[in-house]
């Protein structure tokens, strides 16, 4: 898909949004498998083609494969669509009912009740499920058929990182994203739900409503519309082929009419997001107004328990710009951390692998630098690179975008580092934006000192077992070359530059040729007195 979109001249955003897990217990499948054997089942409804493949893999780990495909042969199998067919036609088995697209639930049972009408009221039924149980598949065939028995094989869980789906809200929110496309119903029941989690159900919806939505398929639609978004169209097929291309054909006149006024202009998607860092007072009930208020309080319940479950340097940098790119929608997200009388660039939402843990920026130096020294935040909306303080960085292409945030953090009353926020376009601050943001500087502040101390004294211990083992590779050439310390020392020096190895791994090469060395004379010594012993 994300090719398919850039061949239209599109830039795509992918956002893992779900997961395929295995049930904690196979219990359920593994009493069909046993009914169907035993021939307990007039029909069999498939609706995924992943269903029917963990269903044989259930079978064939408990032995039974061949009868359960034998089963499988001899009843009425029903699928919903070309994948389960797919996956049947592998297996041998024909398939007596096709639901047809744009294969929801309704087409199946059209379809079951065109293929075995009135008869469906002495069958025993099972239905193969896809992640979460279809109550309406259920109670249709409930009403039809005589008894209908759920099959679950597996079930759709959030994926494990949800960051994504958390700049996706942001995203969304902020009017950064043009068209979403949705391929699937529990996409957006994922994405609602970590917009709850942020507090922004509200602000998500207004921004979907903004922009171009496109649903794949009907059982997509509805989830949509139940969270109050109805999507723009559905493609003509159910299937993401034709929903890029006509995604591309249709949406350039769908987005210009909603920017040309159908829906809410860029800075009131921006005024949104910063209803929900800092709610306006409006009418309301007082329990909605404690409510809304909590949303602040959750953020920074996150952040604290983001830092005090971290144990490295890295992990703790990365933490904070993960929660403060949550915080406030921007394109890039640097930490510079004070080391020394230099600000070192030690973490990046975007990557920069070139010029993270190895960029410095002077005290003074830029408006990087004037931050840290003044210890003052800089918010500059518009036109950042003209401003005169600014240095530009090479390495650095988010120098050139339009506005910037930059905040000092802080910890017992100096300057630890500065964290800065840039945005692609030009973007307003608000007073809440800047006071939250250095608040989020001060809560971090001690954790990102006590790191960066960890972080040294590892570093220092590191060195001085390092000098020890030179010390003494360099005690076992004085012995055995008959040589002065100096002259060992440079011997070394010679094997570093010649092998292109630090002088850590020639100690531990000469050290390691010590320790054989010994353990052979010991094996020769054990060898000479065994004879001995044997008299």
């Amino acid at each position: 898909m994300a090719k398919l979109i850039r061949t239209y001249g599109g830039e795509p955003f992918v956002v893992p949004a779900m997961r395929e897990v295995p049930l904690e217990s196979n219990r359920q499948a593994m009493e069909f498998v046993d009914a169907l054997i035993a021939g307990k089942f007039d029909l069999v409804v498939f609706l995924t083609g992943v269903g029917v493949r963990a269903l044989v893999e259930i079978a064939d780990k408990a032995g039974r494969r061949e009868e359960s495909v034998g089963a499988l042969k001899k009843v009425k199998v029903a699928a919903r669509g070309p994948k389960p067919v797919a996956a049947l036609k592998e297996l041998s088995v024909p398939v007596a009912v096709v639901a047809p697209e744009p294969n929801t639930w309704r087409e199946m049972v059209d379809a079951l009740d065109a293929g075995f009408g009135d008869s469906l009221a002495g069958f025993h039924v099972a239905v193969q499920e896809y992640g979460v149980p279809n109550p309406e598949l259920l109670e249709a065939l409930t009403r039809r058929c005589l008894e209908v028995v759920r099959v679950p094989v597996y079930r759709w869980a959030m994926p494990e990182d949800v960051q994504p789906l958390r700049e996706a809200v942001l995203g969304v929110m902020g009017g950064n994203v043009d068209v979403v496309l949705f391929t699937a119903a529990a996409q957006v029941i994922h994405l609602f739900q970590v917009a709850a989690e942020m507090g922004s159900v509200d602000e998500l919806r207004a921004g979907l409503r903004s922009l171009v939505v496109v649903s794949i398929g009907p059982t997509t639609t509805e989830e949509l519309t139940q969270h109050g978004v109805t999507p723009d169209f559905e493609p003509s097929h159910p299937k993401m082929g034709f929903l890029v291309n006509e995604a591309a054909q249709k949406a350039p006149a769908l987005v210009a009419e909603k920017r040309s006024g159908a829906a809410r202009s860029m800075s009131a998607r921006q005024a949104g997001l910063r209803e929900m860092v800092q709610p306006a007072k409006k009418e309301a009930p007082a329990m909605a107004s404690a409510n809304t208020a909590i949303a602040p309080i959750d953020f920074l319940h996150e952040i604290t328990s983001r830092i005090a479950a971290a144990d490295s340097f890295h992990a703790v940098l990365g933490r904070i710009v993960d929660f403060v790119s949550t915080v406030v929608p921007c394109d890039s997200c640097f930490v510079y951390v004070l080391e020394g009388d230099k600000l070192v660039l030690r973490a990046s939402k975007n990557p920069h692998a070139d010029v993270v843990d190895h960029l410095g920026i002077k005290l003074g130096q830029g408006i990087t630098g004037w931050v840290a020294e003044h210890r003052e935040p800089v918010a500059l909306a518009s036109n950042a690179s003209d401003d005169p303080r600014f240095k530009l960085f090479k390495n650095l292409p988010e120098d050139r975008f339009e506005a910037l945030l930059s905040t000092p953090i802080m910890c017992a009353g100096r300057v630890v580092g500065v964290i800065n926020l840039q945005h692609r376009h030009s973007y307003q601050h608000t007073l809440q934006e800047v006071r939250l943001l250095s608040t989020v500087c001060y809560l971090v502040g001690a954790e990102v000192e006590r790191a960066r101390l960890e972080s040294e004294n590892a570093q220092l211990a590191g060195r001085l077992e390092a000098r020890k083992a030179v010390e003494r590779a360099k005690g076992i050439l004085q012995r055995d070359m008959k040589v002065g310390e100096e002259e060992a020392y440079r011997m070394m020096q010679r094997e570093s530059r010649q092998r292109r190895k630090s002088m850590l791994e020639i100690a531990e090469a000469i050290l390691l040729g010590e320790e054989i060395r010994k353990g052979q004379v010991a094996a020769a010594s054990e060898q000479k007195a065994a004879p001995a012993s044997e008299a």
